[in-house]
């Protein structure tokens, strides 16, 4: 039997970790750093559970810069940066899927 406190999580793949900016709502990536970043390109990339608990755990740490931290699948580019690697990662990525009002914008 599995205690409680033991945390299970199964990464099949790169995973990064995501969430969403306190201040104005935008979209975030953990860096290797431990900060956030606008850019998933720049963003720490694990490939272990152990890696992507850690990972979450610095986020979870953070939550007066960003708030609803979660793994996300990512898949490794031509580049060697991290990409998107399903429909709502690409959603959020690339923004707003509807026009916005006139005036306003993606970041507010």
């Amino acid at each position: 039997m599995t205690s409680p406190l033991q945390r299970k999580l199964k990464i099949a793949g790169p995973t990064v970790v995501t969430a969403n900016r306190l201040a104005d709502g935008a979209v975030v990536w953990l860096s290797p750093a431990g900060g956030w970043t606008d850019s998933i390109g720049a963003a720490a990339v694990g490939s272990t559970s152990e890696e992507v608990l850690r990972l979450l755990d610095i986020a979870h740490g953070d939550e007066n810069t960003a708030v609803g931290a979660y793994p996300a699948p990512v898949r490794i580019g031509a580049d060697g940066t991290p990409e998107p690697a399903n429909l709502r990662e690409r959603i959020r990525v690339s923004g707003p899927t509807v026009a916005l009002p006139a005036g306003a914008s993606a970041a507010a």
